[in-house]
């Protein structure tokens, strides 16, 4: 008999965190580094603990996907075709992580803000144990349902400090 494997955490991005992996500064795009935070730019870190499909999986939903492709082009000036390009790289590292793309049923009403519910009602479909988000609406009603609302940063701190402990302990 073979045990299965460890189930990746569920992890929901805000629309913020996607659009500031490639608007800031020191954005690897294409290559996205794995933690240890490498790139100086925590929110590319944490698509970075994303595509290694490591302890992660990735959750997004249409809408999700389709606001931070608005902002890119709208807020920050991307081109369509690039913004087009990164909604489908997201796609395939959600994917690959053992997450993936779904529109959540309207469940969730905690937040005053409709657009921040919309990424609570992902968040509560899939089980996210870590929903990160720069938003001040989420961070602030952290613990959310008795879940923490991380900050990029806080996100990326939190894996290095959890993979330099099991590099310690070796492996099993």
């Amino acid at each position: 008999m073979t045990l299965p494997g460890p189930v990746p955490t569920p992890v929901v991005f805000d629309v913020n965190v996607l659009v500031q992996a490639i608007a800031s500064g020191n954005s690897p795009y294409i290559s996205w580094p794995s933690p240890p935070p490498t790139s100086g730019n925590a929110f590319a870190d944490c698509l970075g603990s994303m595509n290694d499909a490591a302890e992660f999986a990735l959750w997004l939903s249409p809408h999700i996907l389709d606001n931070t492709t608005r902002v890119l082009m709208a807020v920050v000036g991307t081109p369509k075709e690039e913004a087009d390009d990164y909604k489908d790289i997201l796609t395939e590292i959600a994917d690959a992580s053992g997450g993936g793309t779904l529109t959540p049923p309207r469940t969730v009403h905690d937040c005053p803000d409709r657009e921040d519910n919309l990424v609570l009602d992902l968040a509560a479909e899939v089980g996210a144990l870590l929903p990160v988000s720069e938003d001040t609406d989420l961070t602030s009603m952290s613990p959310w349902r008795g879940v923490p609302i991380l900050r990029a940063a806080e996100f990326t701190a939190r894996v290095d400090a959890m993979r330099r402990h099991q590099r310690r302990k070796g492996p099993r």
